[in-house]
């Protein structure tokens, strides 16, 4: 038995950081964190509800890049810059879920520039 794992990208993606945005391995999709930046690079929001759709919207294009969608998700982890903004991101995390809410950690960290939370997603969806 051969280890696959597949890498997914972007199409044209270019001055990314060195990371996949999603690796399939087996029946599992392992997405990185994805954060509140738009197509041009930049942040988009400067308060934690629009940063929260920002991050929604980037980590379900990078679960299309591996054929998932959001009911496949079964674990996230989530960075807030501040807990105090849980209520806020959570009325926003919560509207995307509509089969059930995946098993989640939310943890308070300092965050790069002005990125306010970050969100990564583990989804099953078996191949074939």
């Amino acid at each position: 038995m051969s280890k696959v794992i597949e890498h997914f990208t972007h199409p044209g993606a270019t001055g990314t950081p060195p990371l996949s945005p999603a690796v399939r391995t087996g029946d599992y999709v392992w997405v990185s964190g994805q954060v509140p930046f738009g197509a041009d690079g930049r942040v988009v929001g400067h308060e934690i509800a629009g940063q929260t759709e920002q991050v929604m919207a980037n980590l379900k294009a990078a679960l299309e890049l591996a054929g998932c969608t959001l009911d496949d998700v079964c674990k996230t982890t989530v960075w807030l810059a501040d807990a105090r903004d849980f209520a806020k991101f959570n009325a926003v995390y919560g509207s995307y879920f509509q089969n059930g809410f995946p098993a989640r950690t939310t943890c308070e960290s300092r965050l790069m520039a002005n990125i306010l939370v970050e969100i990564e997603a583990v989804a099953y969806k078996p191949q074939g």
